[in-house]
């Protein structure tokens, strides 16, 4: 009994070092894995561009919430004073019919959706491929500077010790009540506003990214029992 042949013909202990049936291996360098110091130094890129991309979100919510303090003036300018009467020693509001506490809610909740888009605007203008970080850096940084807008805009307005004031003035005195935020979810329109607006910018203008493409066909290795030969 003779033992099989290989496809060259020759027994099984002849055949050549290279097997053309067979496909090529996966991995560079002869079969070696890739990585070693290659790795090393790929996932020490990653590390240093997470911390720049922290450091600038960093620095994005500082900047943004230091406009709170714009934002806290331009509301004291704009918004509307509510007039008092001092009646006996105490103060009263001169119209009890009065708007003026709801048009102070809105005049800070406008100035916060503005304030949100023109933030978004910049930040997208400035770094067109966002990224988490930097997003939560525009979320925070806009929260903040909400806060700090209404915090100062309410000491730039008028003095809250109303009842001390009205103490000392005679009857029928006028004076302002200090500004006041009765509805606390127009600090949530900057951020809102902001997050709204990026995401919409990102969506229409940001980077698309590539098609994925179909693998090539392997090349070099086994095309079928029926392919022709050279």
């Amino acid at each position: 009994m003779t033992a099989p042949l290989t496809p060259h013909g020759q027994p099984p202990h002849e055949q050549p070092g290279h097997n053309p049936w067979q496909y090529p291996p996966a991995s560079g360098g002869g079969g070696k894995p890739t990585g070693g110091k290659g790795g090393r130094n790929a996932g020490g890129e990653d590390d240093t561009d997470l911390a720049g991309e922290l450091w600038q979100a960093f620095l994005l919510m500082v900047g943004v919430a230091a406009l709170g303090l714009l934002l806290g003036f331009l509301w004291e300018q704009f918004a509307p004073r509510v007039p008092l009467v001092v009646r006996g020693g105490d103060a009263w509001l001169k119209e009890s019919e009065s708007e003026d506490a709801i048009s102070i809610d809105g005049t800070f909740a406008l100035l916060g959706l503005a304030f949100g888009a023109v933030t978004a605007l910049a930040v997208f203008l400035w770094r067109r491929r966002g990224g988490l970080p930097l997003v939560l850096g525009l979320a925070l940084g806009s929260l903040i500077g909400a806060v700090v807008a209404w915090r100062f805009g309410i000491w730039l307005g008028p003095p809250g010790n109303v009842a001390q004031r009205a103490s000392e003035m005679s009857d029928g005195s006028h004076l302002e009540a200090p500004l006041e935020l009765k509805a606390k979810g127009a600090l949530l329109a900057w951020p809102g506003a902001a997050m709204a607006v990026h995401l919409v910018l990102t969506g229409l203008f940001g980077p698309r990214d590539p098609e994925p493409q179909a693998p090539p066909p392997p090349t070099g290795g086994w095309q079928g029992w029926g392919s022709p030969t050279s």
